[in-house]
């Protein structure tokens, strides 16, 4: 006869019954107090039962470490990091993060409802929790080609699983400030079926988050100064600290967090690349990161557990107490938050720094076969230009904010833009993959600093279309039909010789390689990387996926041509 799980919880709880396992002589992190303190920590069938003194069947001896509840990541994007979500698991655990919020926007922007049922599939019994905020915009706006459309009517009967937790970040401000009817409709379902609305409020007014807040939509992570960060606090939202690959904001934003407020910040690193999260970690190094800008430690753990459980109503996550699911880490000491072991529902899945459980999930689609497009032609990346002057994309390194500037630029008798390298002018393309439309947008960016070649990829937010920089026509197009018959990936092109690529045949976002294998293909293209002259202030693969998406300021390149953020409108490539 199965016994009463929460009747067994409750006996262990008060000392009835042994515990399953006992943490013995760790110091713990009180998230709610704020404090240090000690006692057994009884835990019976992946739960915590209480602290005090209790005995169990089995003991594990915290030898004087420091127990902290585990890490949550508030927003992700699991494709950033290029690998499944079992391989993601593999590569978080070690870092004390057992549970992440993951928006699948990008794989459902080429796939769309089967990219969503993909990532809940592949991450269904992992020791490792990947909740799910639907995307809201798919497109991110009518300005570009994507692979798919989500209707609200595509999104409702996702709210049936238990892991979906509302709706992830609306972008689409003019959708919701005109009140657009499918917008209001994604909305509504997601508070009818009690779930959260998560915000994109990137480069918005004060009266712009009003215009947010009385939509519902209470969280923001496209803050990037103090006093943006502020605004957001003043109205209600929880602020979400970033530190990604691209967007590294929380030096900018951790000012704003003091005694009053602290509670209402979380840590998230929305887009961060393999190779990032494997040196650097993931919202462990957020949390080393606001120590060493002065945040007391206790307070940086609060950020990183039980504000991030709270704001997404996860009612049993974030914290060490009764009643919470037994999912805590040990480190030495609370400076360098280094993580020694991870727990998961009271089992150990990481030991003196080394996973020591299974954790794949193989019974999957793989989602293969998603880039079309007509071979590349040298002649079908000419700009002509009627003007010396033209509008150029500037890179600000580090960050998902362009500059619209306007500059001389070279053109061939024919009155094409000649690509200058002592000027650091690229020619930038945005080709369509996924309908065969032949559409192809062109442009000029400055700052990525290559003086050879070409690099191409089929990651290009949010439309995910191939996108791709170079210094001539000839190695541009020779990248572009590489991806094509790679059927997705990141490439490195010199003097028509392909120096290094990465191939992601998973919706031409993921591989569907060990996360070891892509680590070393990334090394790869690095090394490539560095024979083209790239600047190496900033992740050139990953920037170069963001110049592509029309819903950060402020000029970007969409398939269909230059796009200016500010007035939402496409513009001419010629200044005059």
């Amino acid at each position: 006869m199965e016994i009463n799980p929460l009747k067994r919880r409750i006996s262990v709880a008060s000392g009835k019954e042994p515990a399953d396992t006992v943490v013995t002589n760790g110091r713990i992190v009180d998230v709610f107090n704020g404090e240090i303190i000690e006692g057994d920590i009884a835990i019976v069938d992946g739960y915590f039962a209480g602290i005090g003194q209790y005995e169990g069947k089995n003991t594990v001896d915290a030898q004087g470490r420091y127990v902290l509840p585990a890490f949550i990541d508030g927003h992700v994007h699991i494709e950033s990091s290029l690998v499944t979500p079992s391989e993601f698991a593999k590569v978080l655990l070690p870092h004390g993060v057992t549970t992440v919020i993951a928006d699948p926007h990008e794989i459902a922007n080429v796939l769309g409802a089967e990219g969503i049922q993909y990532m809940l599939d592949s991450s269904e019994d992992l020791p490792f929790d990947i909740y799910i905020m639907l995307p809201s915009c798919v497109p991110a706006t009518s300005f570009e080609n994507s692979g798919a459309i989500l209707k609200a009517e595509n999104l409702s009967p996702f709210y049936q699983h238990p892991r979906v937790l509302g709706l992830a970040e609306v972008m689409n401000f003019p959708a919701v400030l005109h009140a657009e009817e499918d917008m209001l409709d994604k909305i509504t379902d997601a508070k009818g079926f009690g779930k959260k609305v998560d915000g994109h409020a990137a480069g918005l007014t004060q009266k712009d988050l009003n215009v947010y807040m009385a939509a519902g939509i209470r969280t923001d992570h496209e803050s990037t100064t103090a006093s943006e960060a502020k605004e957001r606090l003043k109205s209600g939202m929880y602020l979400m600290i970033r530190e990604g690959t691209v967007a590294k904001d929380l030096h900018n934003l951790i000012t704003v967090v003091n005694q009053y407020n602290s509670r209402r910040c979380l840590f998230v690193t929305d887009d961060k690349h393999l190779d990032d999260l494997v040196l650097e970690g993931s919202i462990d190094h957020n949390v080393r990161l606001a120590i060493a800008e002065g945040i007391s430690p206790i307070t940086a753990i609060q950020m990183a557990t039980i504000n991030a459980a709270e704001c997404f109503g996860l009612e049993d996550k974030g914290a060490i107490a009764a009643g919470y699911k037994a999912d805590f880490s040990f480190v030495d000491d609370l400076e360098s938050v280094r993580i020694s072991h991870v727990y998961k529902d009271g089992m150990a899945v990481v030991q003196d720094g080394k996973l020591v459980i299974d954790c794949n999930n193989s019974n999957v689609n793989t989602l293969e076969q998603s880039v079309h497009f007509e071979e590349i032609l040298e002649i079908n990346l000419n700009i002509p230009l009627s003007s010396k002057k033209a509008n150029i994309i500037e890179i600000i390194p580090n960050s998902l904010i362009t500059r619209h500037i306007v500059e001389e630029v070279n053109t061939c008798d024919q009155g094409f833009f000649l690509p200058a390298i002592s000027a650091d002018q690229l020619k930038l393309a945005v080709i369509e993959r996924h309908h065969m439309t032949k559409q192809i947008g062109l442009g000029i960016v400055k700052g990525l600093g290559l003086k050879y070649g070409a690099i191409a990829t089929t990651i290009a937010h949010d439309s995910h279309n191939l996108i791709i920089a170079g210094t001539n026509d000839a190695d541009m197009a020779l990248a572009a039909n590489t991806i094509k018959e790679m059927q997705g990936g990141m490439i490195v092109v010199k003097d028509g010789q392909l120096l290094a690529s990465l191939e992601l045949p998973i919706a031409g976002l993921i591989s569907d390689r060990p996360y070891r294998e892509v680590y070393a293909s990334l090394n790869n293209l690095h090394i490539a990387l560095e024979k083209l002259g790239a600047n190496n202030e900033f992740n050139p693969f990953l920037t170069l996926s963001f110049l592509a998406l029309p819903v950060i300021p402020e000029l970007k390149l969409t398939d269909k041509g230059l796009f200016k953020v500010s007035k939402f409108e496409h513009i001419d490539i010629r200044s005059v």
